[in-house]
């Protein structure tokens, strides 16, 4: 809304000069480039943002559908008591004698007052689901108890259904994130910026309990591999979830597929090789590849390229799923936005910036909305989220249990672990 006032207020005094294919042209102190803004002066953007003779357009319904697309793709920004206040002030204000802008302006405000009262209602949820699974129950007092609990295969022994309801938890709390809270995790301090402003708190707790959830999910998989007494059943599990992260992949699920493998990759899990030696791992190697770090991530970023064009020509609900690997997400979006100056040498806000960090987010904005197909079964979901699960060092011991101590180095560390774990 705000480009389409700045477009308007320009005329003939445009300087413009073609290069190849491509146009770049300076409106004073505007600069553009294939019609698309690439830098400008705070004081150029204010100053034709102003009525003058030559423009005068109508304001009303430019700021009605400014202050619409605010609110609906970054609402958390009106949690903020004098947000709403000035939102309530501007709608007095834009609407006084306009009807049909009032009637949009209510529309408006109702819709953000849902979407915010669903946001604390899944704040809760999320913070008495955590509460619940950080219960210490007596089963994770020893290996030998533990194996009394239920574990993931008397839940659900379906890998298919398995992926299905992580889908689920991937997809519901990926759409509670606010495109917002990716700059305000790591967003540099401009020191032209009004630090005393609105924006000076920053909110960013949805996006750190999704990467929570990501943690969660790896030690819930080693917990469920290192638990067993029984060699046999280790090795069932892991080939268990090796399917688990199979069916995750093809629907297009790939962080609960990487946090499948990292669950797997851990220590306490990695050196059980007397059970490993019992498992057929091509699967899982191939899937290790498709994730491999090297080049960049390469593989993974070649795999959902794929995904998202799938997705772009989906027939199906089901087709259009796009789980990203959030944390490498969150680290490109990070290196782009440490990586170029907010400002220009001359002064003049970094549009281009802007649009390559506009470009990303939009893209996690339309994954976000897709709706789950799959039916929910909600004993496996409430197992997925609550049961307890192994600190670090409860699954080294469980290991050094399950496989003795290789060196004098484990020795001493199950030594330490048992007099201040498993000793009642």
């Amino acid at each position: 809304a705000i480009f389409s006032c700045l477009k308007g207020a320009f005329g003939s005094s445009a300087k413009a000069r073609l290069c190849g294919h491509s146009i770049t042209a300076s409106y004073g102190e505007m600069c553009y480039h294939d019609n698309s803004l690439v830098s400008a002066s705070l004081e150029a953007l204010i100053q034709h943002l102003v009525p003058t003779v030559d423009y005068y357009p109508d304001v009303a319904p430019k700021l009605v559908q400014l202050l619409t697309e605010w609110t609906e793709t970054f609402p958390y920004d009106f949690r903020d008591e004098r947000m709403m206040r000035c939102l309530k002030d501007m709608t007095l204000q834009v609407a006084r004698g306009d009807e049909y802008s009032w009637r949009a302006m209510q529309q408006m405000t109702q819709r953000l007052i849902k979407r915010l009262s669903a946001l604390g209602q899944y704040e809760e949820a999320v913070a008495a689901l955590n509460a619940v699974a950080q219960e210490r129950p007596a089963s994770l007092k020893s290996k030998q108890t533990s194996a009394q609990r239920s574990d993931i295969l008397s839940v659900c022994d379906d890998p298919f259904i398995l992926a299905q309801q992580l889908t689920h938890i991937e997809l519901d709390r990926l759409s509670f994130i606010g495109p917002e809270e990716f700059i305000q995790s790591f967003a540099m301090k401009d020191p032209l910026e009004n630090h005393k402003g609105f924006f000076r708190k920053r909110k960013t707790s949805n996006l750190e309990a999704y990467v929570n959830w990501f943690n969660r999910l790896s030690f819930l998989v080693a917990t469920e591999i290192c638990m067993p007494v029984k060699k046999k059943h280790r090795a069932r599990i892991i080939e268990f979830f090796i399917d688990v992260a199979q069916e995750c992949f093809n629907i297009g699920n790939f962080n609960s597929l990487m946090a499948i493998i990292t669950g797997m990759n851990m220590s306490p899990v990695a050196r059980l090789k007397k059970t490993w030696n019992k498992v057929n791992t091509d699967k899982f190697e191939i899937l290790e590849h498709q994730m491999d770090p090297s080049s960049n991530f390469s593989n993974y970023r070649t795999a959902l390229r794929g995904a998202t064009q799938r997705s772009e020509t989906a027939h199906s609900s089901q087709e259009k799923i796009v789980i990203p690997f959030f944390s490498l997400l969150i680290k490109d979006i990070y290196f782009l936005n440490e990586g170029c100056a907010n400002r220009l040498p001359n002064g003049h806000i970094n549009f281009e910036k802007l649009w390559e960090l506009a470009k990303q987010v939009s893209e996690f904005l339309v994954w976000r909305q897709v709706i789950c197909p799959f039916d929910r079964d909600r004993r496996i979901l409430q197992y997925l989220v609550t049961t307890p699960v192994f600190t670090e060092d409860e699954l080294h011991l469980a290991s050094y249990e399950s496989e003795g101590p290789e060196n004098n180095m484990e020795k001493d560390r199950t030594s330490l672990l048992t007099r201040y774990i498993w000793t009642p």
